[in-house]
């Protein structure tokens, strides 16, 4: 645990969370600090709006700070339930100002995001590296659906009916790609 005086560099993920809750303005700021760049970027890589990025951002830390007593280490990371959270919150936002479906015309563009440059280093983190290097060594139709119902927040039936494909094949996609993307992850941390 850390002690006044001492460097919050070396501090767990875990205390400074728990120091949200004690209110203990060091440790929030620590803790804010720590993981502002991971959010920031994650909201934009499925916003694609810096500004509406940085509210979300900014929610997605609030909620940190209500709920970080129900945060639980055995089912990950401090870093993953906030990346979690700060998906789900820009996810919420595009499906809230989101007017009509995405043409699939528009979907290069958004796989590219997920593996291209402004988003990059916005997602200077490793996980997101490699789950952008997983994604790429999908086979196209399966990285499409994924990044549609992953970062667009689209249901099988909206990946379905934009790819022009029966339900099944939108579903099987979807898992497929989840599944392999998962598998190359867990092979990357073996190494």
């Amino acid at each position: 645990m850390w002690r006044k005086g001492l460097s919050l560099g070396r501090v767990p993920d875990e205390a400074l969370l728990s120091g949200l809750t004690t209110g203990d303005p060091e440790l929030a700021v620590a803790f804010v600090r720590r993981f502002q760049r991971t959010i920031f970027g994650v909201a934009v890589a499925v916003l694609g709006d810096p500004q509406l990025a940085e509210d979300v951002a900014q929610q997605t830390f609030e909620r940190a700070w209500r709920h970080a007593q129900v945060y639980d280490s055995r089912r990950g990371s401090v870093r993953a339930w906030l990346t979690a959270i700060a998906h789900n919150l820009a996810i919420d936002a595009v499906r809230a100002r989101r007017a009509s479906p995405i043409a699939p015309e528009d979907l290069d563009g958004l796989l590219a995001i997920v593996t291209e440059t402004p988003e990059r280093r916005a997602l200077a983190d490793d996980s997101a590296e490699r789950v952008r290097r997983a994604v790429a060594e999908l086979p196209r139709e399966q990285a499409r659906a994924l990044v549609m119902a992953g970062i667009y927040g689209m249901t099988a039936r909206e990946v379905a009916e934009s790819e022009g494909v029966p339900l099944g094949t939108a579903k099987t996609r979807i898992r497929t790609g989840t599944l392999k993307v998962r598998a190359l992850l867990e092979a990357a941390e073996k190494r």
